[in-house]
């Protein structure tokens, strides 16, 4: 998959939030099993600590979407939260369906920098406390990967950490319908990383999918989330 080469500034794409689009319902252009998944070693809290410590020459093989929004680009970030777990897990969050923008999607915890963050990092923990109660003090900030850039015009920093297995979580019900957990072994492993290809409005849009299901429920992961969740696979086989 390839990130495009427009400004965001002046590409203009149809949405794949518009109503009554499904991405389920996109067919699986391929599954990427021939890539070798992470190996259990790299995937420890000291292997994790020793990589941001001195990180790889790598490119993040998905950085932009055509950007479908007509406004400039608005600084996010978010929490890519790794449980510490007898076997590591990433903590994600499913949005409610009444929410104005990506409205019962999977995503990281996280949101808009506000003018009083004072960093990215101040952004994704303040947001993940807002949004499921997770608090600073069980959080071990490891560094950010690159920006993505979402077709709704968010520029996001995601922030990988090591947190510690919290407790009763409280999440926001106005932003959150469901937290869960997926195992990190799962998300590292290109057997379950999925390519779709769609052309909307004749432009051609391509996101990766990581449908997870555990017991009765079954998850969509796909689009930005897919994405970030793909260039951290990069980064750690770099």
């Amino acid at each position: 998959m390839t990130s495009s080469k427009s400004s965001p500034s002046t590409a203009r794409a149809p949405s794949l939030t518009q109503p009554g689009f499904d991405p389920r319902q996109v067919p699986i252009a391929g599954i990427d099993a021939h890539l070798p998944a992470v190996p259990a070693q790299l995937q420890t809290p000291e292997a994790l600590r020793a990589r941001f410590a001195k990180p790889p020459q790598w490119t993040p093989e998905v950085a932009q979407e055509p950007v479908f929004a007509n406004r400039p680009l608005a600084q996010a970030a978010v929490l890519l939260p790794i449980v510490l777990r007898e076997e590591p897990t990433v903590l994600l969050t499913q949005r409610t369906s009444h929410l104005s923008s990506h409205s019962g999607q999977v995503a990281f915890p996280g949101g808009r920098v506000d003018p009083e963050d004072a960093s990215l990092v101040h952004t994704a923990l303040r947001e993940a406390q807002e949004e499921v109660g997770l608090l600073p003090d069980v959080v071990e900030v490891l560094g950010l990967l690159p920006t993505y850039i979402t077709g709704s015009a968010f520029a996001v920093s995601p922030v990988v950490a090591l947190v510690q297995p919290p407790g009763q979580l409280q999440p926001n019900p106005h932003e959150v319908a469901e937290v869960f957990e997926v195992p990190l072994a799962f998300l590292l492993n290109p057997a379950h990383h999925r390519r779709h290809v769609y052309d909307l409005g004749g432009i051609r849009r391509e996101w990766f999918s990581m449908p997870y299901e555990y017991g009765s429920k079954s998850f969509y992961i796909w689009g930005a989330t897919a994405g970030m969740l793909r260039n951290f696979y990069r980064f750690l086989m770099a």
